[in-house]
């Protein structure tokens, strides 16, 4: 893995981690829980991916197309059409 990756990786985890730390509709919701008698623990799994834009673009670096959309009209990254192949939709019907 690109040690630079690695780094920024981890820093996007302290980031979440402090966020949800600093959060007080969290804080307030965990008070209720230990008030009405429960001891709580929170476990939360993230999926993070990871692509350089340029491999996903085809050597462009900008995600948006220059041209203005007609309307209804939506542009895709490749990486939006995978995401979108992977929930079983279909390209054709959007």
């Amino acid at each position: 893995m690109d040690p630079r990756l690695k780094v920024l990786m981890q820093e996007l985890g302290i980031a979440i981690n402090e966020s949800l730390s600093d959060s007080d509709s969290i804080a307030e919701a965990i008070e209720k829980i230990k008030e009405a008698g429960y001891d709580v623990f929170l476990v939360l799994e993230a999926t993070v991916g990871f692509s350089k834009l340029e491999d996903n673009l085809g050597g462009q670096s900008k995600v948006h197309s220059e041209q203005p959309l007609k309307n209804g009209e939506v542009n895709f990254t490749p990486q939006d059409e995978k995401f979108l192949r992977a929930l079983k939709i279909d390209l054709k019907d959007l």
